[in-house]
């Protein structure tokens, strides 16, 4: 009991699995309950057992194994997971089950196998049952058997394959124990219950004995055919409507079910196929041929033993064939022609639709030997033809046996009749279509009147069988001409005949029956065919002989239409009935002056006819009468034109109105014609032929036109003859006109002598070829030269025209014969019959054997020789018969010859043959038309393009049901052969889609098409899948879901996915051409644009009426899928929002059919259902929810988000983490497998996503993700709508200032950038829009590795876009964008100029010119080594890119700058804005857009001021004569100043209209001479340097180019880094020049620095690129090698020595920083520079005790704080140098040192001040010091010793001073530092103020004094002291004096100017530009994020800020009318003052 105890503890699974059988048996029980518990199929519960159930079943313990075979049961009953144990459990059922003793173990055994098949396992189920058969045991044995036949009794034939199954029966017979041939029989029982005889021929072989038990067995089963009686998982609907049935004891599916099972299981599938070219004797071909009769016996007795085989091995008969061939057609032996018969007839049953390639050699032979007369070679003959038809169609053989129709011999003909008849019985209507049967009906009308009774009695049956297979009424219209006896004997003939499908027959009968009543209302059937060809030719056929017969006879007046009641059939009457009938009708006075002598008594006659003609009713008009009365003389000779006019009008009033015979019109149409050509009356006899026209068909009619004006002399006649045909061909449409009358009238009309004839002719010849096309011209090719270029220039000019819809006619078109059958033949009518018309030749005997020998030998050359000789034969011929002997066996070995030249000419000769044959080169498809197919597989691809042009070319004549048919183009997919498979894949995706109809033996290719799904190689799948729905929308996706069953379960899901995505996007069937609109003008629109509304409304039967007229339930079949594409045509217009209107949709859709609503309406109900509980949010928010996911996708719990195509554990997994984050009814949407839901659901997405922004973002990552699904879908309109949202979302992220993750951007970006390949423009521009966005929510320089990566794809579209979409961020962000670094990007961005790809190639060239534009000559050292001719191509595109992209620049700064129209203006600014260098536009151009994109909100609130409204103070200075226009400075007082919010407001608010007069001409000199520095032109560049030299000298000028030194700076370094890159390089130039342009250079700088109140005008990020210029150039060791080098070095040296003491020392220092820091980051960077730069760091460091006061800390710790998060400690450490860290650490303790504590307080710009490895080491720098002073005290202490304490200590003194004098030189505590200063001095007079001003310049030190002063006076009451305004000297910002107090002045001008500066700074304050923070001088990159920006970056965007911010000062000086100068850094109002004294001045 311990033990028990043990166990007992454990956990059912461990039970299980326990080694002592109790416990397991416990665990089972256990297990069994716990099965029956669990409710859910998909509880995780399930799969703790999986590994397990075969152990439950296999349990070495009897009693444990019986309760374990229980639980087993369960588990596989109710658990989803239970298929994955099918294979090893049902193996161990077999072994250790089925073997037991105990019968309830067997039993279980069985359920469990039984239990598999339910659940969907049966093929694996199947297999190991059948293994077990082979079992040594036979109790084994026999439970599988049993098991077998269990399952085949319950589930079915459909469920159990038996074609394995009846394999193995015949072994089991043959066992030895009687148990198991016993179970045996009854499995062969059950087998024969299902299949019926189809089991016979695979049991012949077994024992007779047991053979006659079965058949016994078999009588007595009932006949009734069997019910599945259980049902797989999937047919529950079939398991309700069957326990239906069962309850009402109804069997109405019974037929259904019975005819299905006939259908599915042919004996013939059920055979294994036997190999018999192996086994012939090796000597058969010799022996075959061989003189002795018993040598050539010997050898077809062998071929006949084999070929008793029923199913043979496909294989290469050829030659075989040929061999039987020839016995048959030469061997005088006619016991061995019948022998040979036999064989060919073994042959062709074993081979089924394989034989078919050798149909058509071997039906001409036999037929021939129907001379025969022995009844048993006759008897051998007709079997053997009989099968060789089975295995073809009619078709294909139909041109040889209509050429033995004609034989002489009767035998043949009686033989070729009753072959006929035999083969019609296996023909349905649809397979006997018009086209075929009216050749036949033809020759049978022949034979029926043949002298010979037996051909008659052949004929008449042959005809009968013709009329019970289509129907009376499609064979009438060919039985014209045949007498009453002779249409009853064949009516006779066609009740005795006995179908093949006895149904079909039945159709045929009542179809029959139907027709007497069909005939009477011929509208009611009408709408029946609507959409049948618009254009035939048969009824034209028809009417040929009607003319030359008996044109009134009553048959030939049926034959034309016999349905159509308008043509009525009358007998000619003669003049006296006419006149009776006539005088009924029409007055007696009309009748009496008829023939009057009087003209005008004939006239009034005319008249009152007329009224009598149009009162009358259809009914009463005796037309025959009526016309044969207006005949009557003086009838058509009349001589007043104005009766002849009024006749004629009458006439045609008569065909018009009433039922106009044939018989009527050849009345009047002699007369017609004659008067044709009459000036007066020919329009009148045009109309009323036109009306004949209408009323007895235009072909007929035109024929007897045109033959009578031809057999006249009359050439006006002849030319207007031709010209009403050619306007009435247009009218009617070309339908049935008998192309052959016209010809040869044709013909003769050109060759007239009057040209007039012969211009109608052309003109004819034009309105023809509209239809006809170039085939027309064939005819004509014998014509002269002359003659024939007219007509090519005819043709010429109708070329590209498509034929006018026909307007009359239609209502014939109504009445045509319902049966006729849409052929895709037909479409064209009579241009599809030219072809026919062409003489052709027969080539046959120019085919020799010598030729056909010639091709097949050994020897290339001569292959060549014999192939040559074809071509010339075929060449010669031009159009060639059908017949072309043994030429098709020939080439077709040549298509796989080893020579691929010799295949390529093959392919050409066979392209020769298709359009030399025409049509009838239907017959060699299988021949020949296969193994074209075979050659697409070929390695090369110039022989697989030839294969598809020439198999296109076949196409073209054959049409493609020929291909479809039978098994060969399945067998050639099944071929594993990539390049096969991909080339005819994408074959039929193409033409599959243009088809209406195909044969049902596509089907053969849909097990093939889903093996292609999973092919190795990836094109295969993509063309696999892009054929899928081209296959679906003609098999219709049902029929495709369930040809999925026999795939593996893994492929099953797989190909129903891509199932369901291609019933998304399944295209439309092209539309039926309608018959009753092909007469209206918009007849083309449905089958054009079958989206177009026509086609949609149409019904369902005129959208489908098929062809073939099949019974009713297959007819109502596709209305499922139409109903289904309907709906999916109108979403896309419309969007589908309303139910409503898609129920409305679906019923008009689908009226008559119950399946295809069923199919549609479910989703809409559930829609409706749902629309209730989808209030609320629908995104909910989870708490830290996105964090978990990211965490576990880190640790790899989770799938990481990465694929190239999504798989579904994928799906599954973004599903299960949706549940949580959205609403029940969204996911069920989002994941649901119809495209249109998604649609519903993006909608409703779009709907939320603002109200619900926060959860949206935290299920952001999701969102994303599941939108990247949506990016592999194939569907427009969801992809469309997810665009939409995608758009709408980053702009709400945007607003929000969301930042993506990592995690967000990399599961969703790389799939983006996907699409942007897409081929439609409208997506890939929406994904550019999305791509842009993007940039504002995720990091740009992040983005950048993304589009790098795209740029690798395949997708040439989506490289370009990629390259294009690299080059905006460039241009936009600059070169810091290129991640890792711009010189690797740069180089992979420079492969692709080289692409094959024209886009792509122009896309890298724009993306490299962005760069160029960027960072300049620096790129071409970027992007590494190019060849020679990429090279050549980038330099080409960059000088475009100059010359074209400062054209608009330009243009629009010069509109704005010529705004006023004033001379003077022009004159002094265009050339100097012409001249400016391009590379300075193209910088402008590009940093302007990046300075828009940063101050958009300040543009739309501001708009710039144009430039005409600018203040410039030069032109004050410089111009005296406008002085006076000036408006005069508002004088204030005091307290105005001193009150800030009363600023004074400007008195003058207009400005002088001279204003232009004076602008700015200094200011726009001094850009023009700066642009010119930068130039690539040595000289010109050394001569603006002489010029700005000669300006910085003069002290008194220098001051004019304040405002500019950034701009000249820029130009500067610009023109160094130009001299750095390409001059030096460049041998050609001169070294002195260079040395020459250095030395300008540096002159200039030394004398720009030397002047400080300039040099502190040079910002921050100008002096950092000019030092980086400067020690690059000192580094530069190619300077040495120039004379006087060292000297340069020297100079340079001395020059940054300058620039480092006289430039803004915080600038300086800041630029240093960033430049150290640039340094060390850069790996391609000489370690000597950092070296250099950190010498000048030590400098400024030797200097800080002495510029201390004058640097703002703030930003000198920014920058040492981005210093330190680039470059940590440990980093720092890392370097392979100390002495950067040294140096930080030197100047963090030089200014603590000079600081102390206070330091601390500087560290207000830094974000996140705790993180900060910097304050850290502050904090112990600081504290290390003060352990050291101990004197350091806060400021309330100072404040309260100085207070307090007279006596201070010296160095408290000290530090009270210095906090004072630091508030002095802080913008925000100027005053109260002076106020301090004041009170310090009042108390301690005797204080030393020395030492603290000492250091400080002489204007600060000014500044001081005159502050005390005003200080004092203000306090002591004082008028005004004579002052300036104070300003600190430390100020930084670039443009404006930072000093925010105004002092008082006693002079008036200074005080105004003082307040205007004052309110100037609040104006640009409150438009957002720089002047209130320090900082603010850095440009906005670097000032605004902690990543340093690129000199270049940041150079350009100083560029753009120079110009944007010259403007906005500018424009707010000019309205504030304020004397300052608007660009000047750091100005200062001394200088101000006197300039505006001098303003003064002059105006006085």
């Amino acid at each position: 009991m311990g033990d028990d105890s043990e166990w007992m503890k454990l956990p059912v699974d461990q039970k299980c699995e326990h080694k002592i059988w109790k416990a397991r048996l416990n665990g089972y029980e256990e297990a069994l309950k716990i099965f029956q518990r669990i409710q859910d199929e998909k509880s995780p519960e399930w799969g703790k057992y999986l590994g397990l159930i075969k152990k439950f079943v296999t349990d070495s313990n009897a009693v444990a194994q019986l309760k374990g075979l229980e639980a087993a049961l369960a588990y596989i009953e109710n658990a989803h997971v239970a298929g994955k144990t099918t294979g090893e459990v049902v193996s161990g059922v077999v072994g250790k089950v089925f073997n037991q003793p105990k019968a309830r173990a067997k039993e279980l055994g069985t359920d469990i196998c039984l239990m598999y098949i339910e659940i969907e396992k049966a093929e694996v189920v199947q297999d190991e049952l059948i293994k077990g058969l082979d079992n040594k045991n036979p109790k084994i044995v026999v439970a599988c058997v049993e098991t077998i036949r269990k399952a085949l009794c319950e589930f079915g034939s459909k469920i159990i394959t038996l074609k394995p199954v009846v394999k193995v029966l015949p072994k089991l017979f043959e066992s030895r124990e009687k148990a198991v041939r016993d179970e045996a029989k009854l499995l062969a029982v059950e087998i024969y219950r299902w299949i019926r005889d189809a089991l016979r021929p695979p049991l012949q072989n077994i024992n007779s004995v047991q053979l006659k038990e079965l058949e016994e067995e078999w009588v007595k089963l009932p006949t009734a055919a069997p019910k599945q009686t259980r049902f797989l998982r999937s047919q529950q609907d079939l398991k309700a409507k069957f326990e239906q049935q069962q309850a009402a004891g109804g069997d109405e599916a019974d037929g259904d079910d019975e005819e299905e099972t006939e259908v599915q299981v042919d004996p013939y599938e059920l055979l294994e196929a036997v190999e018999i070219l192996s086994k012939l004797p090796k000597d058969f071909y010799e022996k075959i041929e061989a003189k002795k009769w018993q040598e050539r016996k010997e050898a077809l007795e062998a071929v006949e033993a084999l070929t008793k085989n029923p199913k043979l091995e496909n294989g290469d008969y050829g030659d075989l064939v040929r061999a039987l061939k020839k016995v048959v057609g030469k061997d005088a032996n006619v016991m061995l022609v019948s022998m040979a018969a036999k064989c060919l007839a073994g042959l062709a049953a074993g081979l089924r639709k394989k034989f078919g390639t050798y149909a058509g050699h071997v039906v001409p032979t036999i037929l021939e030997k129907f001379k025969e007369k022995k009844p048993q070679v006759v008897q051998a003959l007709q079997e053997a033809i009989d099968a060789v038809f089975l295995t073809t169609t009619l078709q294909n053989i139909s041109e040889d046996v209509l050429a033995v129709m004609d034989n002489k011999n009767p035998s043949i003909k009686q033989q070729a009749s009753l072959f006929l008849a035999r083969s019609f019985r296996h023909c349905t209507p649809s397979t006997l279509p018009k086209s075929v049967l009216k050749p036949f009906c033809a020759a049978f009308l022949k034979q029926v009147n043949d002298s010979a009774p037996e051909v008659r009695d052949a004929a008449f049956e042959a005809l009968g069988t013709a009329m019970k297979v289509v129907g009376e009424k499609a064979v009438n219209p060919f039985l014209a001409d045949i007498d009453k006896l002779k249409l009853e004997k064949i009516k006779e003939c066609a009740d005795k005949v006995e179908l093949v499908g006895g149904k079909k027959g039945g159709s045929a009968g009542g179809e029959k029956k139907e027709k007497p009543a069909a005939k009477a209302p011929p509208p009611v059937e009408a709408p029946a065919k609507p959409s049948g060809p618009p254009k035939k030719a048969p009824p034209a056929k028809a009417a040929g002989p009607l003319k030359k017969g008996k044109p009134a006879s009553a048959p030939s007046g049926k034959s034309k239409k016999a349905p159509d009641t308008k043509e009525v059939v009358e007998t000619e009457l003669s003049l006296e009935v006419c006149e009776e009938k006539a005088a009924t009708v029409l007055p007696a006075s009309c009748m009496q002056l008829l023939d009057s002598g009087n003209w005008k008594e004939r006239l009034a006659s005319m008249e009152e006819f007329q009224r009598a003609v149009e009162q009358m009713d259809k009914s009463e008009m005796p037309c025959q009468a009526l016309v044969k009365m207006l005949a009557k003389k003086p009838g058509w000779k009349e001589t007043n034109f104005q009766v002849m006019q009024m006749k004629l009008h009458i006439v045609g009033l008569i065909a018009q109105k009433g039922s106009f015979s044939k018989t009527s019109a050849l009345v009047v149409l002699d007369g017609l014609v004659d008067k044709i050509g009459d000036v007066k009356c020919g329009s009148n006899a045009k109309e009323a032929l036109t009306a004949i026209g209408e009323a007895c068909s235009l072909p007929w009619t035109a024929e007897q036109v045109v033959s009578m004006a031809f057999a006249q002399k009359n050439p006006k006649n002849q030319a207007e003859t031709l010209n009403w045909l050619a306007n009435a061909m247009k009218e009617f449409g070309f339908a049935g006109i008998n192309v052959k009358a016209f010809i040869n009238n044709v013909k003769t009309a050109l060759g007239a002598t009057n040209p007039a004839v012969r211009t109608s002719a052309i003109t004819l010849l034009g309105v023809m070829f509209l239809y006809m096309g170039a085939p027309l011209r064939m005819f004509f090719e014998d014509e002269k030269p002359a003659l024939l270029s007219q007509i090519d220039a005819e043709f010429e000019k109708m070329q590209g025209q498509s034929p006018p819809a026909p307007i009359r006619g239609a209502k014939k078109a109504g009445g045509e014969e319902e049966g006729e059958k849409a052929e895709e033949e037909e479409v064209d009518g009579g241009a599809g019959d030219i072809m026919d018309l062409l003489p052709r030749t027969d080539i046959s005997d120019k085919i020799t054997s010598d030729m056909v020998s010639k091709i097949g030998d050994k020897n290339w050359k001569i292959r060549k020789e014999g192939l040559d000789e074809v071509t010339a034969v075929i060449s010669e011929a031009k159009f060639i018969q059908a017949n072309i002997g043994e030429l098709p066996l020939a080439l077709r070995g040549r298509l796989n010859d080893s020579n691929k030249i010799l295949v390529q000419q093959t392919l050409g000769i066979l392209q020769q043959i298709a359009t030399a044959m025409g049509p009838a080169l239907k017959q060699q498809v299988k021949n020949l038309g296969i193994p074209i197919i075979t050659v697409l597989g070929d390695s090369k691809s110039n022989v697989r393009a030839a294969a598809l042009t020439t198999l296109n070319a076949w196409v073209e004549q054959t049409g493609m049901k020929e291909w479809l048919e039978g098994e060969d183009l399945s067998e050639e997919l099944k071929k594993e052969n990539p390049f096969l498979r991909q080339e005819v894949l994408g074959w039929l995706a193409e033409k599959l889609p243009t088809l209406r109809t195909v044969p049902a033996d596509l089907m053969l290719c849909v097990p093939p098409l889903y093996t292609c799904l999973e092919d190795r190689s990836g094109d295969v799948r993509k063309k696999a899948q892009d054929a899928l729905p081209t296959f679906m929308m003609h098999l219709s996706y049902e029929k495709m879901s369930k040809a999925t069953v026999k795939l593996k379960p893994a492929s099953k899901d797989q190909v129903v996915g891509m199932l369901e995505k291609a019933r998304a996007v399944m295209p439309a069937k092209p539309a039926a051409p309608a018959k009753a609109a092909a007469s209206k003008p918009t007849s083309s629109a449905p089958s054009s644009k079958p989206t177009s509304a026509p086609a949609r409304n149409q019904t369902p039967c005129e959208d489908y009426s098929e062809p073939e007229p099949k019974p009713d339930t297959k007819k109502t079949k596709p209305a499922g899928p139409v109903a289904k594409k309907r709906e999916s045509m109108e979403l896309k217009v419309k969007g589908d929002k309303d139910n409503t209107s898609k129920q409305n949709r679906l019923s008009r859709g689908t009226p008559s059919n119950q399946q295809g609503v069923v199919g549609k309406k479910p989703p809409v109900k559930a829609g409706a259902k749902d629309e209730e509980d989808r209030s609320g949010p629908i995104f909910i928010l989870v708490p830290n929810g996105k964090e978990q996911r990211i965490k576990e996708e880190k640790a790899l719990k989770i799938l990481k988000w990465n694929f190239m195509t999504p798989r579904d554990e994928y799906v599954e997994q973004l599903k299960t983490q949706m549940s949580t984050c959205l609403a029940k009814w969204l996911q069920d949407e989002l994941f649901h497998f119809d495209f249109q839901r998604h649609v519903k659901a993006i909608g409703a997405m779009i709907e939320h996503m603002e109200a619900e922004s926060e959860a949206v973002i935290s299920c952001l990552d999701l969102v994303l993700k599941w939108f990247t699904l949506r990016f592999f879908d194939t569907n427009t309109s969801v992809l469309m709508k997810a665009l939409e949202f995608l758009k709408l979302l980053f702009t709400m992220l945007s607003r929000k200032n969301y930042q993506l993750n990592d995690n967000e951007a990399s599961s969703f970006i790389p799939y983006l950038i996907l699409k942007v390949g897409e081929s439609k423009d409208v997506v890939r521009k929406d994904v550019r829009a999305i791509l842009t966005m993007l940039c504002k929510v995720y990091a740009a320089s992040k983005v950048f590795p993304f589009l790098m990566e795209g740029t690798k794809s395949k997708n040439s579209k989506q490289r370009s876009e990629c390259l294009e979409e690299l080059g905006c961020l460039i241009e936009n962000f600059g070169m810091n964008v290129c991640q890792p670094t711009p010189a690797k990007s740069l180089k992979e961005i420079g492969v692709h100029i080289g692409d094959r790809d024209t886009t792509v190639r122009n896309a890298a060239l724009n993306t490299v010119v962005a760069a160029y534009n960027t960072c300049g000559d620096q790129v071409f050292k970027l992007i590494g080594n190019l060849s020679e001719k990429e090279m050549s191509m980038l330099e080409e595109r960059i000088k475009r890119s100059a010359k074209k992209t400062p054209a608009p620049a330009a243009k629009q700064e010069r509109t704005q700058r010529e705004h006023p129209t004033n001379p003077n203006a022009t004159f002094l600014r265009k050339p100097a804005q012409e001249e400016v260098p391009n590379k300075l536009k193209i910088m402008y151009r590009t940093y302007r857009i990046q300075a828009r994109a940063q101050n958009a909100h300040l543009e739309q609130s501001a708009p710039s001021i144009p430039k005409e409204f600018q203040l410039d103070l030069d032109v004050f200075e410089n111009n005296h004569t406008c002085a006076s226009d000036i408006p005069d400075l508002v004088q204030h007082k005091l307290d105005e100043v001193l009150e800030p919010v009363m600023i004074p407001e400007r008195k003058m608010r207009t400005v002088s209209p001279h204003f232009d007069d004076i602008h700015n001409s200094t200011a726009s000199t001094i850009n023009f001479v700066i642009s010119q520095v930068a130039s690539g032109d040595i000289n010109t560049s050394i001569q603006a340097l002489a010029q700005i030299d000669e300006v910085l000298r003069q002290a008194d000028k220098a001051e004019a180019m304040s405002g500019h030194i950034d701009q000249f700076l820029i130009a500067t370094f610009m023109q160094l880094r130009l001299i750095y890159n390409t001059h030096m390089a460049d041998d050609r130039l001169d070294k002195k020049d260079i040395f020459k342009l250095y030395s300008c250079i540096i002159g200039n700088m030394l004398s720009l620095f030397s002047m400080e109140s300039l040099a502190r005008e040079a910002s921050m990020g100008v002096l950092k690129d000019l030092m980086h210029g400067l020690i690059t150039l000192m580094l530069d060791s190619r300077v040495e090698d120039i004379e006087d080098g060292q000297q340069l070095i020297r100079s340079v040296n001395l020059l940054v020595v300058r620039v480092l003491e006289k430039s803004d020392q915080t600038n300086i220092l800041s630029a240093l920083l960033v430049l150290l820091q640039d340094s060390l980051t850069s790996t391609a960077g000489s370690p000597m520079f950092s070296e250099l730069v950190m010498k000048c760091l030590w400098r400024m460091i030797r200097f800080l005790p002495q510029t201390i006061n004058s640097i703002n800390l703030d930003r000198i710790l920014l920058d040492v704080h981005n210093f330190m998060k680039v470059f940590p400690k440990e980093k720092l450490k890392q370097l392979k140098s100390d002495i950067p860290h040294r140096t930080l650490k030197t100047l963090l303790h030089t200014l603590c040192r000079l600081t102390g504590a206070k330091i601390l307080d500087h560290m207000s710009m830094i974000e996140n001040r705790n993180e900060s490895e910097l304050e850290a080491h502050l904090r112990r720098v600081v504290k290390h010091s003060t352990n050291l002073s101990g004197l350091k005290s806060d400021k309330s202490t100072e404040k309260g010793a100085l207070r307090s304490d007279d006596k201070v200590i010296k160095a408290k003194v000290s530090d009270i001073l210095s906090e004072i004098f630091k508030k002095i030189g802080s913008k925000e505590n100027t005053k109260e530092g002076l106020t301090e200063l004041y009170e310090y001095k009042q108390k301690y007079s005797d204080a030393d103020l020395e030492p603290f001003l000492r250091n400080t310049s002489q204007f600060f030190q000014s500044y001081v004094e005159r502050g005390l002063r005003m200080i004092e006076s203000e306090r002591e009451g004082k008028g005004r002291i004579q002052s300036s305004t104070v300003i600190p000297q430390h100020s930084t910002d670039s443009y404006l004096p930072s000093s925010s107090s105004v002092s008082i002045s006693s002079n008036g001008e200074d005080l105004n100017a003082a307040a205007y500066y004052e309110r100037l700074k609040i104006l640009r304050q409150r438009r957002g530009l720089e002047n209130s923070a320090p900082e603010e001088d850095r440009p906005p990159l670097s000032s605004l994020r902690p990543s340093v920006a690129s000199s270049t970056d940041m150079l350009h965007s100083k560029l753009s800020q120079l110009k944007e911010s010259r403007e906005h000062f500018q424009q707010e000086q000019s309205h504030s009318h304020s004397p300052t100068r608007s660009s000047s850094p750091a100005s200062n109002l001394d200088d101000l003052k006197k300039r505006l004294e001098r303003i003064k001045s002059n105006r006085q």
